[in-house]
């Protein structure tokens, strides 16, 4: 079985969790994202889990970096923190899966 199997799943944690980025930026690509949302989105799409503070982690960092900007929206009584990916961040997730295609041909 798959899961038993630690090479495996040390292979699958290297290249979902650890790489979060790419798969946080692939999904702003359609739609701005506020962070609770991200987690749901990717169990989704990607069918991985991530820890509920990830997210907001991985965020900061592509903030930081100019990948992601933010906009405060109204939504209902509350607000709520939008990321949006920037052209920076577009260049950074075609990179990002250029390199994943590549290595996945070589091996």
């Amino acid at each position: 079985m798959e899961s038993d199997n630690p090479p495996l799943r040390r292979l699958k944690n290297k290249t979902t969790v650890e790489v979060l980025w790419v798969y946080i930026l692939s999904l702003m690509r359609k739609e701005p994202l506020y962070a609770y949302e991200i987690g749901e989105k990717i169990k989704a799409k990607f069918d991985f889990e991530i820890g509920d503070v990830t997210a907001y982690m991985v965020l900061y960092r592509l903030e930081l970096e100019g990948y992601v900007k933010t906009e405060w929206k109204a939504v209902g009584n509350r607000q709520r923190k939008y990321y949006t990916i920037t052209a920076e961040g577009e260049k950074l997730v075609e990179g990002g899966k250029g390199y994943l295609r590549s290595l996945a041909e070589k091996i």
